[in-house]
């Protein structure tokens, strides 16, 4: 990696290797580990799935009520690491996070596949404590009652209900990671790596990066 030749960008290059990593047939080429903090410092870091990026940042949903939830209601920041080690590569971000308009997270909710969407409302209480898996079926079983799959053949509404596709939960949304630093790793014989950070020039800079070489 040739500081000379990289883009001015970050997300051109993030663009660049995220096609590659899919080109590659990596399983799960989204998938990145999310690292949050309690409003304490407590940490805690768990893998969900990249859903979009763009100038913007980059896109998550899940449980609002979660631990990962609770954790950027009160320590609004993040940092994400994407793992893919077949191609020797590794790109870290990092950032304030700030929730999804909800128009946004309905239009993506809506992509879903329908039980995706009813396993949203079986697992109301992500993250926390429940007596078995008997708790979720019967939550699955009952919210596919309430909004039958289409698919399935089942033409009619639970009596005194009007048919209707599977509504947003209020307690699942979406999230943006807006990046402070973006840095690339391009793994090396001799362990002498690359290791390239982008990091905003100027704090509230939405297009200024500075480009720096990290020891590896």
């Amino acid at each position: 990696m040739s500081e000379s030749a990289l883009p001015a960008d970050p997300l051109a290059l993030f663009a660049v290797w995220f096609a590659e990593v899919h080109a590659s047939g990596l399983a799960e080429p989204n998938a990145m580990i999310l690292a949050t903090a309690s409003g304490d410092g407590v940490p805690s870091a768990r893998t969900v799935l990249l859903k979009g990026y763009g100038p913007q940042g980059f896109r998550f949903f899940t449980n609002l009520t979660s631990h990962k939830g609770r954790d950027l209601a009160e320590n609004p920041r993040a940092a994400l690491v994407f793992p893919w080690h077949p191609l020797y590569r590794q790109v870290r971000v990092a950032g304030p996070v700030s929730e999804l308009p909800r128009e946004e997270t309905a239009a993506y909710f809506r992509t879903r596949p329908y039980g995706s969407r009813i396993g949203a409302w079986a697992s109301e209480n992500q993250s926390g404590v429940i007596p078995g898996r008997e708790v979720l079926e019967r939550r699955y079983a009952e919210a596919a009652g309430r909004w039958p799959d289409p698919a399935s053949g089942r033409a009619e509404a639970p009596e005194g209900e009007a048919a209707a596709a599977v509504p947003l939960p209020d307690f699942w949304g979406g999230y943006r990671v807006v990046p402070e630093s973006i840095e690339f790793w391009q793994g090396r014989r001799d362990r002498l790596h690359d290791r390239i950070r982008y990091r905003r020039a100027a704090p509230g800079d939405a297009e200024g990066w500075a480009v720096e070489r990290l020891a590896p």
